[in-house]
């Protein structure tokens, strides 16, 4: 690599021969740092501006911020002849973007190789994390500590950190060498006391060299800090912690086979025995990611990129039965209609249908259920991938999107329609894998083919109810057949349909029944969607001031940072503050003097839509009616009611009675629901009190 990239402190960079690289200011810093941030996505020039000058930027900031590209590329490409095109800081677009590749830059190596750690043996993990962990220079990003663009970023990297700090010690604890672990763990509750699991690894260290007494006083002084300054109990593991040592609990024993060193000594036999060409290993390596996927954080996207990887391993060896048992084998349940990676969705969705062709005759029709299942599930709504601004999440051109004028017709032809629409394939495949699964009388397959229903239920609005209807099924099936994590889905989605009904008693009900299952059987992604529904909770009823509902909103966003689920994360707080402010009348975007955070400006994939009803806002009416005839069609997934009634209000403001008859036509299905409480996230209110505003009488 000619040049690497350092952020996991202050922000540098070295040339190929480990020299440090002279990055001229700190304004030519930050734009490097800024664009790192970015991971290889472009930059808009307006938005670099902002950041850099904290939205007061001077007369002349564009240039400004040219000459330090400018220089930046100099130092950066040395050798590059005169005019020829940049190949690491380029210009594309409206803005930036570094090209660095993924080894380039510590913060990604460091993120890749605690995934790594994860799934290795644990001495292989010790050694992976103690040269992780040595990238560290100090905080990361710690030259821009106080600017908002690296806020997330850095509270991210400092977690996964932590993580790994931990993770290390999890492992040494595996192999016996608690004596090792202690220090550096006693260090590390000292500088984080509110890290419950560091706490609960400390005392068992302690517990394993012998020291019952000195682990029994670190329980008591977790239990302690937690309880004066947070007001909370410690968390089941520290107390089931305490218990087992008083009670001299045989599995704390070190010589006893512990979780970590069974799955040491299987893992080492599997190696020995299986060999590394065998078939058995492929679908062995599904089954271990789709464990993975469940744990969330970093394993949910090394899971779904090792997914891809294997299915091409055996598509590959040309056996279609394999291939069909590797790609549906891994029937994670999925929630968000959005797609966290369209073009890796895409994959799996062509990989099946080749698959489903390649069948033998011979092949069982639950081989089959399961590819369609795949199908449904991962082509979400079927329709073009999500707008993210000009290019797609990697430097594509977005696929075209009808918009929102170019998409009028009369009420109830959606619908009609739907059979001719890029939706059908989704559709149809969720209805065979259902058919056939309902005639094996097969449960587990069920669920599978109903989680593919359920992706296929945003094709209108105003489907709650029968997405409530399959969260019920889903919740019966799971009882009755001890299917765990469909259960967990099932409460999920009746949570989201039950918020968009209006019921929150409902919703309650479902959100404490999914956290008692997530707490018993280990399921931490399912923390982030509850404390989403309770500060959902807490604003659309009313029971807390509006600054309070925004700290209770920008406390669920921190869960969702590194939760492994970027097509749900990117612009979704800023989101959820707009329609929290536009509910309760008050200005569309915070003046900041009543809240210590600057209000978030990264819409992500909804900027289209938000746009112009901010510019309307600010009194830019030309260019909100001009952007309002640009805007896409809502893509088809549990926010489409929250956008077409920004749409639609955005309409109101400038006038565009058209505007107001689509997104009346298309809000009238979903009149008894809740505007975007469908995705149990945020909501505008009830969608009937924006159909009074967009009445064409009106």
């Amino acid at each position: 690599m000619p040049v690497e990239f350092g952020v996991l402190g202050p922000a540098t960079a070295w040339d190929k021969a480990g020299a440090v690289i002279d990055l001229k200011g700190p304004r030519h810093r930050a734009v490097l740092a800024r664009l790192i941030v970015a991971r290889r996505r472009v930059v808009p020039v307006s938005l670099l501006v902002a950041d850099l000058w904290e939205d007061d930027p001077p007369e002349g900031a564009v240039g400004a911020l040219r000459t330090f590209v400018a220089a930046l590329r100099r130092a950066l490409e040395p050798d590059r002849p005169p005019r020829t095109t940049p190949q690491l800081l380029v210009t594309e677009g409206p803005g930036y973007a570094l090209r660095a590749e993924p080894e380039a830059v510590d913060a990604w190596r460091f993120e890749r190789a605690v995934a790594a750690a994860a799934t290795q043996p644990p001495e292989g993990a010790i050694e992976r994390l103690e040269e992780a962990l040595g990238w560290w220079r100090g905080p990361a990003y710690a030259d821009f500590a106080h600017q908002s663009w690296a806020r997330a970023e850095r509270s991210r990297l400092a977690e996964l950190r932590l993580r790994a700090v931990e993770q290390q010690a999890e492992a040494r604890l595996a192999i016996g060498m608690a004596a090792e672990a202690v220090p550096d763990l006693d260090a590390h509750v000292a500088e984080h006391p509110w890290r419950e699991d560091a706490w609960r690894l400390l005392a068992l260290a302690l517990y394993r060299t012998g020291r019952q007494g000195d682990a029994l006083a670190v329980l008591r002084r977790a239990r302690d800090l937690l309880v004066e300054h947070l007001g909370v109990d410690p968390g089941p593991r520290l107390r089931a912690l305490e218990s087992d040592i008083l009670h001299h609990a045989p599995h704390l024993d070190p010589g006893h086979d512990t979780t970590g060193s069974v799955w040491a000594q299987a893992t080492a036999a599997y190696d020995r025995s299986v060999p590394s060409s065998a078939r058995a290993r492929l679908e062995s390596t599904v089954i271990l990611m789709r464990d993975l996927a469940l744990t969330g954080g970093a394993g949910l996207p090394v899971a779904r990129r090792h997914r891809v990887a294997a299915i091409a391993a055996a598509e590959e060896l040309g056996d279609a039965e394999l291939t069909a048992r590797v790609i549906g084998s891994y029937d994670v349940p999925a929630i968000w209609t959005r797609s966290d990676d369209p073009a890796q969705a895409a994959q799996v969705v062509a990989a099946a249908e080749r698959t489903l062709t390649a069948l033998p005759a011979t092949a069982s029709e639950a081989t089959r259920a399961r590819l369609l299942a795949t199908i449904a599930l991962e082509s979400r709504s079927g329709l073009p991938e999500p707008h993210d601004g000009a290019r797609g999440s990697r430097g594509r051109e977005p696929a075209p999107r009808t918009s929102v004028l170019e998409s009028g017709r009369a009420p109830g032809e959606a619908d009609r329609r739907a059979a001719g629409s890029p939706a059908t394939r989704g559709v149809e495949a969720a209805r065979q894998a259902e058919a056939i699964a309902r005639r094996l009388d097969d449960p587990a397959l069920l669920a599978f083919a109903l989680n593919g229903r359920f992706m296929q239920s945003v094709h209108r609005t105003g489907l709650a109810g029968r997405r409530d209807e399959i969260g019920a099924e889903l919740v019966a099936l799971s009882a009755r057949h001890d299917l765990v994590n469909y259960e967990v889905l099932g409460r999920l989605i009746r949570l989201q349909a039950r918020c968009a009904l209006g019921d929150f008693a409902g919703a309650d009900r479902h959100a404490s029944a999914v956290e008692r299952l997530a707490e018993r059987h280990e399921r931490p992604l399912v923390g982030v969607f509850t404390r989403w529904y309770r500060a959902l909770r807490l604003d659309a009823t009313g029971q807390v001031t509006a600054e309070e509902a925004e700290t209770a909103y920008r406390e669920a966003a921190a869960l969702l940072d590194g939760a492994g689920m970027p097509g749900l994360e990117r612009g979704l707080l800023p989101l959820a503050l707009l329609c929290m402010r536009i509910r309760r009348g008050l200005p569309l975007c915070s003046d900041g003097r009543r809240h210590p955070h600057r209000a978030p400006t990264d819409w992500g994939p909804y900027e289209p839509w938000v746009r112009p009803l901010l510019l309307a806002a600010r009194g830019r009416r030309a260019e909100a009616a001009a952007a309002l005839r640009k805007v896409p069609a809502p893509p088809h997934d549990l926010l489409m009611e929250a956008m077409w009634c920004l749409v639609g209000r955005a309409a109101v403001v400038i006038g565009d009675r058209e505007v107001m008859r689509r997104a009346h036509e298309a809000l009238t299905p979903a009149a008894r629901e809740m505007a975007g409480a469908g995705s149990g996230l945020l909501s505008l209110g009830p969608v009937s009190a924006h159909l009074a505003v967009l009445h064409p009488s009106r």
